[in-house]
């Protein structure tokens, strides 16, 4: 029973990746389409990094003493000024080990 529910999750992805990026398929998304889907990966990000962030052990933790939110305003601060990904990524991460 599990087989079947993996490889049918498999096929759902599959499909839906395949019919929205083979090019000999003709569909075609709206402009306002595709304005709502470029929020999708920043609301994902942020859907997976604010609960490490902010808290860490368990409890609500806005403090200087949190190193998981030094490093995320830090990377941020990069990511805006440098806009490179690899110098922002591993300057965060070398400032996080650093001071944790």
């Amino acid at each position: 029973m599990i087989w079947l529910i993996i490889i049918s999750m498999a096929l759902v992805v599959f499909s839906s990746r395949h019919i929205l990026l083979e090019p000999k398929i003709p569909i075609r998304l709206s402009k306002n389409t595709l304005v709502f889907l470029s929020y999708s990966a920043p609301a994902v990000l942020t859907a997976i990094l604010a609960p490490i962030v902010f808290t860490p052990e368990g409890n609500l933790d806005i403090s200087l003493s949190n190193s998981y939110l030094i490093c995320a305003v830090v990377a941020t601060i990069l990511a805006i000024v440098t806009r490179n990904t690899l110098l922002t990524t591993v300057l965060s991460m070398g400032l996080f080990f650093i001071i944790f």
